[in-house]
C-alpha cells in the first residue's frame, strides 16, 4: 500500500465556500430578493398584480430533497437522495447549503454554485476528529448532523463490501490521502482481524491489519485477540487444526504466498505458508522453522543445530 498523509482540511474549502452564508431558520430568508431561487431550476411564483416574486424556500422535505439532487447530479455523484435539509443562505439565495443523505454511501454539504460544491461526510468527520485530537477546542467548521450521515462505519462498511471484505464492519475511519491522492480508510471487523483500504485508479486494494502491525504501524479498531482468531479459522483442515491461537504474527510473502506465526495456548506453535485464498499449503512446527523466516518469535525453541 503506497505510503499515506493526514488528511488535507477537508473542511477549510468548505469554509471559504459557506463564509458569506447566514443560518436559518427562515428568519434567514429574503423573500423581496430579486436574485437565482434556491436551486437550479426551481420557478419563482408570481406575485399579485403580476409581478414575479421568489418562491418560499424548501428547507426540508421532498422539495429539498429534490434541490439537493439536482446539485449532486451537476456535480457528478452516484448519490440518490433520500433525505435533505436547508442548514444555510445567503441573504439573496444566490447560494444556499444543504446536507443531503444518500441511499447508499457517504452523505454530502450541498452548495448550489457554478461549479456545484460536494463535500463527503465521512471525509468532513474524520478531519474533524482528527482537528479535536490535535486541539479540543478546534473550530472543526460545518459537519454533517442528519443520523445517517453520522454513522461513519456504514458508509465505510459499502467501501468495504465493494473491496471484498465480507466481515461485519462494526468501526471505520479514514485515515488520509496517499501521494497520489488516493483515499485510504480503515475497516474494524467483529471479532476478526480488521483491514487498510485504498481506492486506486482501478478499484479498490486491502491489507490486513495483521501486516500493517508488521511494519511498526497499528489499526485503532482490530486487536491481537480478533488476529489470532482469523489465523486460528484459517488453520482449519490443516495440521495445525487443533492449536488454540493465542498469538499470531505475519512473517511477509514469497511468490504470492502469505507466511504467518501462530502461538498455541497449550504449547508450541506452528509457521504456516498460505496460498493468496489462504489455503494451508505447508504447515511446519516451530522446531521444525527456525530457517523459514527467522523462525518463530511468538514460541521459544531451542536454538537450531550449527553446521
Amino acid at each position: 500500500m503506497s505510503k499515506h498523509f493526514p488528511l488535507a482540511a477537508f473542511g477549510a474549502v468548505l469554509a471559504v465556500a459557506l463564509s458569506t452564508l447566514t443560518a436559518l431558520p427562515a428568519s434567514a430568508q429574503d423573500p423581496g430578493s430579486t436574485g437565482m431561487p434556491q436551486d437550479p431550476g426551481a420557478t419563482p411564483a408570481p406575485a399579485e398584480g403580476g409581478a414575479r416574486a421568489t418562491a418560499p424556500l424548501a428547507t426540508s422535505g421532498p422539495a429539498a430533497a429534490m434541490a439537493a439532487q439536482r446539485i449532486a447530479n451537476a456535480a457528478g455523484l452516484t448519490c440518490r437522495v433520500v433525505e435533505a435539509n436547508v442548514i444555510g443562505q445567503t441573504t439573496d439565495r444566490q447560494r444556499v447549503t444543504y446536507e443531503a443523505a444518500c441511499a447508499a454511501g457517504p452523505g454530502y454539504i450541498l452548495v448550489n454554485s457554478i461549479p456545484p460544491e460536494a463535500r463527503d461526510c465521512v471525509l468532513l468527520a474524520g478531519q474533524a476528529e482528527a482537528d479535536r485530537a490535535a486541539n479540543p477546542n478546534a473550530d472543526v467548521g460545518v459537519q454533517c448532523v442528519i443520523a445517517q450521515n453520522k454513522d461513519v462505519a456504514r458508509a465505510i462498511a459499502g467501501y468495504a463490501a465493494e473491496a471484498g471484505i465480507a466481515c461485519t464492519v462494526d468501526a471505520g475511519v479514514p485515515l488520509g490521502r496517499t501521494a497520489e491522492n488516493t483515499l485510504i480508510y480503515e475497516v474494524g471487523c467483529a471479532g476478526v482481524d480488521g483491514y487498510r483500504i485504498e481506492k486506486t485508479a482501478t478499484g479498490w486494494s486491502t491489507t490486513e491489519c495483521a501486516i500493517i502491525a508488521s511494519q511498526n504501524s497499528t489499526c485503532r479498531f482490530s486487536t491481537p485477540e480478533e488476529a489470532a482468531a482469523t489465523l486460528k479459522a484459517r488453520l482449519t483442515g490443516s495440521p495445525a487444526s487443533e492449536c488454540d491461537v493465542t498469538g499470531s504474527r505475519y512473517m511477509g510473502s514469497a511468490a504470492g504466498n502469505r507466511v504467518y506465526e501462530a502461538k498455541c495456548g497449550a504449547g508450541g506453535g506452528y509457521v504456516v505458508i498460505f496460498s493468496p485464498r489462504f489455503e494451508p499449503l505447508n504447515v511446519y512446527p516451530c522446531e521444525q522453522a527456525q530457517r523459514i523466516g527467522g523462525g518463530c518469535r511468538l514460541t521459544t525453541v531451542a536454538a537450531a543445530p550449527a553446521q
